[in-house]
């Protein structure tokens, strides 16, 4: 058994990775290291997979016979498992999800009791114990589960409160797409309840179809229902809430980079925690640039929240976020919250009494092209003839940056190259996807 932390934790096909004995395993080891570190009771939350049911049962067991108490919280967004982690105190929280990746697959997630995710030091010591012994701790010290009933009501009195008082939605129509996930309870009755008009799109999930053809990975059906609605915004979330992408009364699609230039642009202070912003290398390069003429600073960490939220935590500042949507707002949040995310766009927007596109228009993104390639193997990157094409790449000079990476979380190679001509950079990443097709 060789399973190991990711960029966003565990996750993997149900049928060949993250069985029920994998899970088994994962609530026993991890509940032998956390409770070693004081923390007693966890929370588990999940989104909509089929698998989910099965898997809760095993990780709920695993705890147990490591002696930790369980509170369910049933189908809930990731980032709302990290607030009740948070606000319930006491607690570490686990999110049963594979986030924007189809049924097939699932995944666990771990927040510590800041609602942050765990540490590399932390996830280390929990694959250490992974092939050990399951013994249980002794009957009498064996850990409880009960469910939590009030987690959605909890989630949707929280995201409500950071709407500032002065400003009102019932003005708007909205048209929210929850890619049939975690969200589809909690966010149209957010939406509804600070009087907006909403449209519903994947709110009807039946366990397989989580981001089929919906949500922040293919947002082309809210596109045009926002254009068919004749809708103020178009708000499209992932399976698990903690990615958003915002579609604007025209039907244009705003992606990490802008959300993040509007939030910048609308904040006056930038100074102090609000002097910098955190992006990945992903960022296009004329968001940097952008934000730096806004009078920040900018800094680029790995792909992934975690490594976004990591940075954000060591240079005390209080927003990051990648271009797929993921935007942690460390001010009201912890971590990527797709919802939280939409409601402080949407709340500066009507503060400024601007639409998106009089904020864009200051600055201009480079054209950038990116591939997802299908490898069985991820290590074919390290292949000197892939390498040399790289660098071969990176020597034209109208090329700004070349990225070519393993994803995190799938068996894929991430391709990104950003030129002045779009056709240059389409060319050439399409000549470095067929070498990993070869």
């Amino acid at each position: 058994m060789n399973i190991k932390f990711g960029t966003d934790g565990i996750r993997g096909p149900v049928e060949s990775v993250i069985t029920p004995e994998v899970c088994l395993r994962i609530g026993h080891a991890s509940g032998i290291v956390l409770k070693e570190m004081g923390w007693e009771t966890v929370l588990i939350g999940k989104d909509t997979r089929v698998s989910g049911y099965m898997l809760e049962s095993a990780l709920q067991a695993g705890f147990i016979a490591a002696g930790i108490n369980v509170r369910l919280l049933g189908p809930l967004p990731t980032p709302g498992v990290a607030y009740l982690t948070k606000s319930l105190r006491n607690q570490f929280g686990v999110v049963i999800s594979a986030s924007h990746n189809d049924y097939l697959d699932n995944g666990i997630k771990f927040f510590d009791g800041n609602g942050n995710k765990i540490s590399k030091e932390v996830e280390k010591k929990i694959e250490k114990l992974l092939t050990g012994e399951l013994r249980p701790v002794p009957t009498s010290e064996l850990g409880k589960a009960r469910r939590f009933d009030e987690s959605g009501d909890r989630y949707i009195e929280f995201c409500k409160g950071t709407v500032p008082s002065d400003v009102s939605f019932q003005s708007l129509r909205i048209v929210l797409d929850c890619a049939n996930g975690a969200c589809y309870k909690v966010t149209p009755s957010i939406l509804e309840e600070l009087g907006a008009e909403v449209v519903c799109l994947g709110v009807n999930p039946d366990g397989y179809n989580i981001n089929q053809d919906c949500g922040s990975t293919s947002p082309s059906r809210i596109v045009d229902e926002v254009i068919k609605q004749r809708a103020d915004f178009g708000i499209a979330l992932d399976g698990d809430g903690d990615r958003v992408i915002l579609i604007d009364k025209e039907g244009n699609k705003l992606d990490g980079d802008d959300i993040m230039y509007i939030l910048a642009y609308a904040n006056p202070n930038r100074t102090g925690s609000w002097s910098g912003i955190v992006g990945t290398k992903m960022s296009n390069l004329g968001f940097e640039e952008g934000v730096k003429k806004l009078g920040y600073k900018f800094k680029r960490a790995e792909v992934g929240d975690k490594h976004v939220s990591d940075m954000l935590q060591k240079e005390k500042w209080l927003l990051g976020g990648e271009p797929s949507g993921h935007i942690i707002c460390r001010d009201l949040v912890s971590t990527g919250d797709g919802t939280i995310a939409a409601l402080k766009v949407i709340s500066s927007l009507l503060l400024l009494e601007k639409d998106p596109s009089e904020i864009l228009r200051n600055y201009k993104k480079i054209p950038q092209v990116t591939l997802n390639v299908d490898v069985q193997n991820k290590d074919i990157i390290h292949d000197v003839n892939i390498k040399q094409a790289i660098k071969d790449i990176e020597s034209d000079i109208i090329v700004a940056r070349v990225l070519v990476r393993p994803s995190g979380t799938e068996s894929k190679i991430r391709i990104m190259i950003e030129s002045e001509n779009e056709a240059t950079a389409k060319k050439y990443s399409e000549d470095l996807a067929k070498l990993f097709t070869k």
